[in-house]
């Protein structure tokens, strides 16, 4: 189980985590209202809410392991 998909692209069996891009997307929103003035310190600290689970079939069948079809539904990427 890792926490980004990066790994389970490179054979990794699952992921479950922020998407980072979508951090990276909101925190570009923190740096503008920096450069018009406004102060860090009046920011609002922001949760990820954006989560991403990420399924390696391939891994799985390696290791002997069978998915449960409702975890495959639920997968925003199914590796093959």
């Amino acid at each position: 189980m890792f926490f980004r998909s990066y790994y389970v692209v490179r054979g990794g069996l699952i992921s479950y985590g922020y998407d980072a891009r979508d951090q990276f997307r909101r925190g570009a929103g923190y740096v503008d209202r920096i450069l018009k003035g406004e102060k860090p310190a009046n920011l609002p600290v922001q949760a990820p809410t954006k989560y991403e689970l990420v399924v390696n079939l391939k891994t799985a069948k390696a290791l002997g392991l069978e998915v449960p079809p409702s975890l495959l539904a639920r997968a925003d990427e199914v590796i093959e």
